[in-house]
């Protein structure tokens, strides 16, 4: 991988892990339209992809820190025990929302990835991800009258439904971030209590998949260009994350009555271009 394909696979991960449109179905896209010479699946890409989801996790934990300290600071009973009781139920709707994507994600990530993990497969999955956010918006209108419109006033069974579309995500070309926050929007939450939902279950998913692949490096040799160019790649991932999580929260906090309509429609425009340019291109 060159140094410039490295930059574009940074920002595009930054960007794309956190905006709705599938971070690894661009990543299985994109290296396939441009003809990009490497190979995802090698050992040597490992420590690359690790820097990367390494910096968009440091990305969610400076964006979110406020909300973390204020969740510890309330678990351990230093806002009174409302504030308490309150904080203890969202680390319980947490850890409820990502066991589906645990035990999803054990028995069946491998298998769905080798089987759906060809770039024309990611391109039609991206079309039925921008389906997947046009549909939740018309929906939205048919949940029920009582309004959620705090993050506290969720229960178990709704986090178990955000946690289920969560394993959409398995599908390359599936959105981890659209799919939670449709699943929030058809459980009462408003765009914007929806994309923090999801962002803060992010911030433990992606910590775990950087865990994980760290551990499978163990037994690889690093070559220090390698690891030059993997740790520029994280600051510039890191640094497109913190840009992009900031926009997407003030933009759905301005926009609650259409914010996912234009994802939906670049997904739709983009799945189906790259399906036709993979399919028919000379």
């Amino acid at each position: 991988m060159s140094f410039f394909q490295a930059l574009i696979m940074a920002i595009l991960q930054g960007a794309t892990e956190l905006f709705p449109v599938s971070s690894l179905g661009h990543a299985v896209i994109l290296p396939s339209v441009l003809h990009w010479a490497y190979d995802p699946h090698d050992a040597t890409f490992l420590p690359f992809l690790v820097m990367l989801h390494l910096g968009t996790s440091v990305a969610l934990l400076i964006y979110f820190s406020k909300d973390w300290a204020a969740l510890i600071r309330g678990v351990l009973g230093f806002e009174g025990q409302r504030i308490q009781l309150e904080s203890f139920h969202i680390f319980w709707l947490l850890a409820v929302a990502t066991i589906p994507a645990v035990v999803v994600g054990g028995l069946f990530e491998h298998l769905l990835r080798s089987v759906f993990g060809s770039a024309s497969s990611a391109a039609g999955f991206l079309f039925l991800n921008g389906l997947l956010l046009l549909l939740s918006e018309k929906l939205r209108g048919s949940v029920p009258d009582r309004e959620v419109r705090c993050i506290a006033a969720l229960t178990s069974r709704d986090a178990v439904v955000i946690g289920l579309f969560q394993c959409l995500a398995f599908f390359p070309g599936l959105s981890r971030s659209g799919a939670t926050i449709c699943g929030g929007l058809l459980r009462g939450l408003h765009h914007d209590a929806a994309a923090r939902f999801s962002f803060l279950m992010a911030q433990p998913v992606i910590l775990a998949a950087t865990v994980r692949e760290a551990f499978k490096m163990r037994h690889i040799p690093l070559q220090p260009g390698q690891m030059h160019i993997a740790l520029i790649a994280a600051v510039v991932s890191a640094i497109t994350a913190l840009v992009s999580t900031a926009f997407l929260m003030r933009y759905f906090r301005d926009h609650d009555n259409w914010a996912m309509t234009p994802f939906a429609v670049y997904c739709m425009g983009a799945g189906a271009a790259a399906w036709c340019f993979l399919h028919f291109a000379i």
